[in-house]
């Protein structure tokens, strides 16, 4: 061990106890001063220090950000949610449908990604069930991290491990030049390194997935079997959706493309729909009241609903429906994305007072539409173009990007705020959304058996892949640019390539190496042990620590223990890449188990007693599979 071996180890081991003993400590801006404080030092030049900004870990998150926000933009996970969950009552159903649907989809769509999509479907569903959220969040992250160690882009984590494996490969390939032209060159030692780099070199898409796959399937057996006892039934959470709040009248247009023409109104799901009730159907004049749940819903039905402002923005999300209060709303998708939901109150000097809604000039005077009326204490009459307005009425809006400036002073209105998830869908670009998808994962299956080779080199490309399929759905207008920018997490981003470098100060300072003597040493010449102990430290590393950074710092550590050894560095790349991945017992170790934590009211100890189960079974399968497949 050098200066620069103690400088190098020093760092990483002061921003790994920070990021544990300070919970709220910026892991980005950890991880870039680490970065900073090695290349200053010159353990590594600035060159290496910035190679972890261009890695293909990377890019290829990016990307899949990037496409994640535009199927949900479109409504194409609503469409998914509707179809996962919706004609599901109770909970064991529902976790069936969790574990046969988001396991397949997150060995294709990178993990985090794919729990920022599903979480507002389950949640939604909860909500219509009176469900409480915390027997169904934590199954989310659970099984979304299970599916993602099944292929190479699953998880930014193997993602990580193959970026580093992409550099030493390079690295050792190097060595081994330098080794064929030295005149004195042992027979056996170039034959060794020759099989080593070959062994190092970047994993291919389902090569993961031989031990991940098992790892799947098994642990999401046992969550399945063991979940309905080790969740937690936290009803708070459920109590603060369900609370009465202000209600509003609203009356709903079904147009003749409308998704719920011929169904019922309870198939439709409009009977459960929380804090929102169905007073009448009014059928070309015809009065259909009380509304049953058999009856069935027209083209050119006005729907009268009586609820609160955030189950009117679940209707609005509906293609085909659409509020009548102003004939003004715009229906269209293209000119929706443009337009918010705000809600305002109207003051005594407003202009508009004791005008009808229908007669009000809203678009003129505020280019806005009236979706609903809201009037606290008074019983507001069926047609809501007729009710005429008052000072301290509620309006729920449809509203410009620039309401909130142009009128935020206006003495017209006493409040003005917008409305939380009211971001309207481009329901009219929700097939190419889906087929840009359903490309993607085709593509993602052809990079794991094209040739790197020749005019296929781009094809070949995981990261090539997902930034055309983000550059086509922002082409054909799936997303904005803006929305396009602001999907793609900048912390995480940073967080992995400040990682890398470090990981390169490690190795290049030699620290690694002396590292993996000391393992090897430890291990006594048996390489299951050795095996097993790498493991154990990349989980519980993991556990403590974040995923990603772990992988980068341990992955050459994982290499310099097989040379050292003299074995095979296949089973502990893979060790760290499974371990590493597989985080299960802290809300800490993996981001999806955070995302999940605040929807699900979890407390740290709910992870260990629902995890502890699913962390045995995969870190047992993992042990017994990664030599059977890849022999010491």
């Amino acid at each position: 061990m050098n200066l620069d071996s103690w400088i190098a180890l020093g760092t990483t081991v002061a921003v790994f106890l920070t990021l544990y003993f300070r919970r709220g400590a910026p892991t980005d801006l950890l991880f870039m001063g680490g970065l900073v404080v090695v290349t200053l030092t010159g353990v590594i030049s600035p060159a290496q220090a910035l190679n972890g900004f261009s890695s293909t870990a990377i890019l290829t998150i990016a990307g899949l950000l990037v496409c994640a926000e535009g199927l949900k933009t479109t409504g194409v996970l609503d469409w998914v949610g509707h179809k996962l969950l919706g004609q599901v009552k109770s909970e064991r159903p529902a976790h069936l449908r969790l574990v046969l649907s988001l396991v397949p989809t997150s060995a294709f769509v990178l993990n985090t990604a794919l729990v920022a999509m599903m979480s507002p479907v389950v949640l939604d569903w909860c909500r219509k069930r009176n469900i409480s959220p915390s027997r169904m969040m934590l199954p989310v992250s659970y099984l979304s991290i299970l599916g993602g160690v099944c292929t190479l882009v699953g998880t930014s984590t193997t993602l990580v491990v193959n970026g580093e494996l992409v550099q030493q490969h390079s690295e050792e390939l190097l060595r081994h030049g330098q080794l064929l032209i030295e005149p004195r060159a042992d027979d056996d030692l170039i034959a060794r390194s020759a099989a080593f780099v070959d062994n190092v070199r970047p994993m291919k898409l389902f090569e993961i997935g031989r031990v991940g796959l098992p790892c799947a399937v098994l642990g999401s057996i046992v969550l399945f079997l063991l979940g309905p006892f080790l969740l937690p039934n936290i009803r708070g959470s459920v109590a603060n959706w369900t609370e009465e709040r202000r209600e509003y009248l609203v009356e709903m247009f079904v147009q003749s493309d409308c998704s719920l023409i011929d169904q019922t109104v309870e198939a439709a799901g409009l009977r459960q729909l929380p804090g929102l009730f169905l007073i009448e159907i009014d059928r070309e004049g015809q009065l259909i009241t009380p509304v049953a749940p058999t009856d069935i819903i027209h083209g050119g039905d006005r729907l009268v609903f009586t609820g609160i402002v955030g189950t009117i923005v679940d209707l609005e999300k509906i293609p085909g429906l659409v509020p009548t209060a102003d004939l003004g709303y715009e229906a269209q998708p293209a000119k929706k994305r443009l337009r918010n939901l705000t809600e305002v109150v109207l003051s005594r000097t407003c202009p508009l007072n004791g005008s009808t809604v229908r007669d009000g000039t809203f678009r003129q005077r505020y280019n806005a539409a009236v979706v609903a009326v809201h009037r606290n204490g008074v019983r507001l009459t069926n047609k809501i173009g007729d009710i005429s307005l008052e000072p301290g009425d509620t309006l729920l809006l449809q509203t410009s990007r620039d309401f909130m400036d142009n009128f935020r002073n206006s003495r017209d209105f006493y409040l003005i705020s917008p409305v939380e998830g009211s971001t309207p869908r481009r329901h009219d670009k929700s097939l190419l959304a889906g087929s840009l998808g359903l490309l993607l994962i085709l593509w993602l299956c052809v990079t794991g058996f094209a040739d790197a080779g020749g005019i296929a080199a781009g094809f070949s490309s995981p990261a090539i892949a997902a930034l055309s399929i983000a550059g086509f759905m922002v082409m054909f207008r799936c997303l904005s640019i803006n929305e396009a920018r602001s999907a793609i997490d900048l912390s995480l981003l940073v967080t992995i390539a400040g990682a890398l470098g470090m990981a390169t100060a490690l190795n290049e300072s030699g620290a690694a190496q002396s590292i993996a003597n000391r393992l090897v040493n430890f291990a006594g010449g048996h390489p299951m042990l050795l095996l097993i102990v790498v493991y154990l430290l990349g989980m519980v590393l993991t556990e403590i620590i974040t995923n990603n950074a772990v992988a980068a710092i341990l992955t050459p550590i994982a290499i310099s223990v097989a040379w050292s050894g003299g074995y095979n560095p296949r089973p502990f790349i893979m060790a760290i890449a499974l371990s590493a991945s597989l985080s299960f017992l802290t809300p800490f170790g993996y981001q999806t188990n955070l995302m999940v934590m605040g929807p699900g009211n979890y407390r740290p100890h709910d992870y260990l007693r629902v995890g502890w189960p699913v962390a045995l079974v995969v870190a047992t399968v993992s042990l017994v599979l990664i030599p059977m497949i890849w022999s010491f």
